[in-house]
């Protein structure tokens, strides 16, 4: 695996956190081949929003014979993520695969901010979205400060670019050491709609300047 990028701090100095605990997000870096292929995901329906072209995109298996079709939407830019149990109401940036092999962050100077990975499926999308924020920043605790909060059942939205609002249900909440984190359980593509909400979790390490674990909510379109 990769080296992970370090999170974005003022010298060995971790952010802040309310509470005098640290974190910063940061993803679980995987090489650039595997992220690739293991992020791509959705269907080829008409957008709104141009996706990756059709060779880099995974194929979505069928539904086992006698079962029904995955519910799903068309492809669509997200615009806003809404998570009213923990009162997050956030808009969207494009992340994408760094020269690095690595997903980017969002800007860290934005403390209200998301972003997804816009070479994959978009939320709604069959396949597996990714959704990814900062826990905080230097300066003050950031947009998945609580994401630890949610637990199966719980309800968040998406509003999209074809004015359409994806409803989600939290299936699983789970924290993993980085140096062991399981790539393919998240990353891999379904043939469901999935999303993967994923901040930083654990402890900061300041020998290496990141954070132990990453935080990961895993959901599927309802």
């Amino acid at each position: 695996m990769a080296v992970p990028p370090s999170p974005p701090t003022d010298g060995d100095t971790p952010p802040a956190e309310p509470g005098g605990r640290t974190q910063a997000w940061v993803m679980s870096a995987v090489a650039c081949t595997v992220l690739a292929m293991s992020l791509m995901g959705g269907n080829d329906e008409p957008s709104d929003n141009a996706g990756p072209p059709p060779s880099t995109r995974s194929a979505v298996s069928a539904p086992p014979a006698g079962q029904p079709a995955s519910k799903h939407l068309p492809r669509s830019r997200p615009l806003r993520l809404l998570i009213p149990k923990i009162s997050v109401d956030a808009p969207f940036t494009d992340l994408s695969i760094g020269p690095s092999g690595q997903l980017e962050p969002p800007p860290a100077g934005d403390t209200n901010l998301v972003g997804w990975h816009a070479e994959g499926a978009s939320p709604g999308e069959t396949g597996t979205a990714i959704i990814a924020g900062h826990v905080d920043t230097t300066t003050s605790a950031a947009v998945f400060v609580r994401l630890g909060e949610l637990e199966k059942g719980d309800i968040f939205h998406v509003d999209r670019a074809d004015g359409r609002r994806a409803t989600f249900e939290v299936d699983d909440v789970e924290t993993f050491d980085k140096d062991d984190f399981p790539d393919e359980r998240v990353y891999g593509d379904s043939a469901q709609a999935e999303v993967r909400l994923i901040t930083c979790a654990g402890d900061y390490d300041r020998s290496v300047r990141d954070y132990t674990d990453n935080l990961v909510v895993f959901a599927h379109l309802r």
